[in-house]
């Protein structure tokens, strides 16, 4: 791959950056291994847009509070169903969807503004949501929901190693391919704003937390090494009322939401 952009780049720089963004937006094709058994028995629910078929699973239906479990990239709902039973236990109904391009869903790429438009939609379809759990990549994707969605300080919002801000993430993927050329990278930003309107620093819970009202619970470790802790601790210096973080240490970007005391404190705050 690396090579491929190297070539590439010889070439067209432009045409360098168009490919690294399409890489950028395609989650690993990683297939779905053996199913907990509490997806087996969740109701199947489904629409479509564009297109595609968004695939994803209820439970308690009618219950007077809901809660929407999002995935992060390249990862898939049933990954996060060590919060699906408790939450029930707690008489909560629980919806949990595979984004575009995850899991069940059809489509090959994705993007933030793709993935909080799924939660828009979501919420539109199957009702409203009065807590939400967003990991990675579902993070961000939900602070940008949250700026279109009526919500208010009964909201519960439970952020786990939230991909913070898109320039750490582009910035990383970067790092792997070995681009260095700071062309490519200046034409890789022109294709987001030409697709989005905005500068890939707009795509930043720091910037979104400004207009999120809702009460927020966020768990980041010091070891995590997709996400950066530096960067939600810059949200947390800016000491939002509403915001409350939890740091840990030695889980990482993926054990944090397996670790069982993470799973009792988000439980609690729900």
């Amino acid at each position: 791959m690396r090579l491929k952009f190297k070539a590439l780049a010889l070439i067209s720089k432009r045409k360098a950056a168009e490919q690294a963004f399409k890489l950028f937006c395609t989650p690993a094709g990683e297939p779905v291994k053996r199913v907990p058994s509490i997806f087996k028995w969740a109701e199947e629910i489904q629409y479509k847009a564009n297109g595609i078929t968004v695939k994803g699973y209820r439970w308690n239906h009618k219950k007077p509070h809901r809660m929407l479990i999002l995935h992060g990239f390249s990862s898939a709902a049933y990954k996060f169903s060590n919060f699906v039973e408790p939450l029930l236990d707690k008489g909560y109904e629980v919806i949990a969807f595979d984004a575009p391009a995850h899991g069940r869903s059809g489509g090959t790429t994705i993007n933030a503004l793709e993935y909080a438009d799924m939660i828009v939609q979501v919420i539109k379809r199957f009702g409203p949501v009065s807590g939400f759990i967003g990991h990675s990549f579902g993070g961000i994707a939900l602070a940008l929901a949250l700026e279109k969605i009526k919500h208010d300080e009964h909201t519960k919002v439970v952020l786990i190693a939230p991909a913070t801000e898109t320039t750490s993430a582009i910035d990383a993927a970067f790092a792997i391919l070995q681009i260095k050329d700071s062309t490519i990278r200046k034409e890789f930003d022109n294709v987001i704003i030409e697709k989005s309107g905005q500068h890939p620093k707009w795509f930043s819970i720091r910037r979104a937390m400004k207009n999120i009202t809702a009460t927020v619970l966020w768990i980041h470790d010091e070891d995590d090494d997709v996400t950066p802790l530096a960067d939600a601790l810059q949200v947390k210096e800016k000491n939002f009322v509403n915001v409350s973080f939890v740091i840990t240490k030695g889980l990482g970007h993926r054990r944090i939401y397996h670790d069982a005391a993470v799973k009792k404190r988000v439980i609690d705050f729900l």
